[in-house]
């Protein structure tokens, strides 16, 4: 039949059918059509070191990694990404057989995923979570269990409840998926946290995944503590980091993995079928800034703890509720304190389509992030990884439009 497609049934696979567009493709395109400030996405507005940049232009001139790198990646930056959890964290990993170079943290969760979980199994993941977990989960035909972070007014921050974790572990779970610091709540897991986390794991003999690639932004007196630190954990702990989120340099997609041999085999198998290897250049690049010293990271952090200040104040003189994140570059809030100028009520999706038009600003509604979107339905997170001058502006903007 000329013209028709052989088959009735829908082109996406079923398992992806709950998968669009992402909210931060829509997003973005409001903010292209209308000229609004940006602070969906959470890329910065500037590049990272210039040093760093021209390490990378040095690499490609002098013809390394312009031809296939290494399927585990190139030596030198697999010895920098072991020396960094050694220096920082006193994890030993050997860079032949326990770390993994991937196409950012984004296929760093794809490839772990859909090496470990086989259909019928569960993964436990912290709810809100980063969009990703939930595609990668059902493209494995795997079953996520959400287990909610709910916002703690007093203490301006989202908490997990332990009991409620060990709950949704059955004898189907197979893992559990632990982001800290977490995004999109900026909620950093307390080593009190880690440690029953941790118990639990070893007791029900689970392996975990934990996307650490906010590691070190954390603020205040939060601490950063890899779950491969903990008794018990090292053997079954797949750790995920990135380059991107450190150095500014989101564009170039270099992440790893650092795990036991067998899993980094295991998950070497999967990531050799999705781009087998990527981002040559940048990888000499990434291995140069993994050496830069303590000064660039203290930095870092106090750099954007400023930012995450300047913003918050803002929102808060704009009439939202703050939950002040401590760590990565995002900051959530609760837009119910609005309702007196809201015509959308507590619906974080709706306030985030007008908000464009309203304010000449960009967020992403939380609710996106959850399974229960009733959950998530009042919270909105704005990222603060721009420019002061932009994050003054956007604040004034906010201010104007809610505060009459």
């Amino acid at each position: 039949m000329t013209g028709m497609t052989s088959t009735a049934r829908p082109f996406l696979n079923r398992r992806l059918a709950e998968f669009g567009t992402t909210i931060f493709a829509e997003m973005s395109a409001l903010a292209a059509t209308t000229g609004s400030i940006n602070l969906g996405q959470g890329f910065p507005d500037t590049d990272g070191p210039e040093e760093i940049r021209e390490a990378a232009v040095r690499a490609l001139r002098d013809g390394r990694g312009n031809q296939y790198p290494p399927g585990p990646g190139v030596p030198e930056l697999r010895t920098a990404i072991a020396d960094h959890q050694r220096r920082r964290y006193g994890l030993s990993f050997d860079p032949d057989t326990e770390v993994l170079v991937t196409a950012g943290a984004t296929e760093a969760i794809a490839a772990t995923l859909l090496a470990l979980l086989e259909p019928g199994d569960e993964v436990v993941a912290l709810e809100p979570y980063y969009d990703s977990y939930a595609a990668c989960i059902a493209m494995a035909g795997a079953a996520r269990v959400p287990v909610t972070l709910r916002p703690e007014p007093e203490q301006a921050r989202f908490r997990l409840d332990l009991d409620e974790l060990r709950d949704a572990v059955t004898e189907r779970t197979r893992l559990l998926l632990i982001n800290t610091p977490h995004n999109p709540t900026g909620t950093v897991l307390t080593r009190e946290e880690l440690t029953a986390i941790a118990e639990l794991a070893v007791e029900r003999d689970l392996l975990v995944v934990t996307d650490e690639v906010y590691e070190h932004l954390v603020f205040d007196e939060a601490e950063h503590v890899p779950l491969a630190t903990l008794p018990g954990m090292r053997e079954r702990t797949v750790t995920i980091g990135s380059a991107g989120k450190t150095f500014s340099f989101t564009g170039w997609k270099v992440g790893w993995v650092t795990a036991a041999p067998g899993l980094v085999t295991a998950v070497r198998s999967a990531k050799q079928f999705l781009t087998y290897v990527a981002s040559g250049p940048f990888q000499y690049a990434v291995a140069e800034a993994l050496t830069l010293p303590d000064t660039y990271f203290e930095a870092f952090r106090e750099d954007m703890r400023t930012r995450r200040d300047l913003l918050s104040a803002g929102l808060k003189d704009a009439g939202f509720e703050v939950f002040t994140p401590s760590g990565t570059y995002f900051v959530t809030t609760d837009i119910r304190p609005l309702g007196a100028v809201l015509s959308e009520g507590g619906d974080g999706f709706a306030f985030c389509r007008a908000l464009p038009e309203r304010a000449g600003v960009v967020a992403i509604p939380n609710a996106v992030f959850y399974d229960h979107r009733e959950e998530g339905a009042p919270f909105v997170r704005f990222a603060f990884c721009k420019q002061t001058s932009v994050l003054e502006e956007a604040a004034e903007r906010l201010r104007k439009a809610f505060t009459h």
